[in-house]
């Protein structure tokens, strides 16, 4: 039994309402990314230096990015691209703050860390065991 909207020029007018949001939103992402990978990257030039903090920074710009192009590529965020974008700053913020951080500042992002790669572990599994069907009328993703 389908469940069909009592009224469907609403729903489709709001569908198409709310995907135009989303595109906006995600073109808003991609312009602030790439903007803030540019100014990360004149201040290297300028420094004329690069550090690994630099260096994780433009990876988690990339990472956005990317992030962006599979959600307009699939329609779906995969859950672990947030996942490694969070581990990334995690470990950047351990290698810039490590001097300013206790001892359990550093314990508790260290196990941040682990928490967060476990959880990709996990989720990884869970896919490989579980695998998601795809339907043949739509082509995308059921759960």
């Amino acid at each position: 039994m389908t469940n069909k909207p009592r009224h469907p020029r609403i729903a489709r007018f709001v569908g198409r309402a709310l995907t135009y949001v989303e595109l906006f939103g995600l073109c808003a992402i991609t312009v602030a990314a790439v903007i803030a990978g540019g100014q990360a990257i004149f201040e290297m030039v300028e420094l004329r230096t690069v550090t690994l903090a630099d260096l994780l920074l433009l990876f988690i710009y990339l990472e956005v990015l990317s992030m962006v192009a599979v959600y307009l590529e699939s329609g779906a965020l995969p859950v672990r691209m947030p996942l490694y974008i969070a581990m990334v700053a995690l470990a950047r913020h351990l290698i810039l703050d490590m001097k300013g951080l206790t001892e359990w500042q550093l314990i508790a992002s260290s196990v941040a860390v682990l928490i967060l790669a476990a959880a990709v572990l996990l989720i990884r599994f869970g896919h490989v065991r579980y695998p998601y069907e795809v339907s043949r009328e739509s082509g995308k993703l059921e759960e």
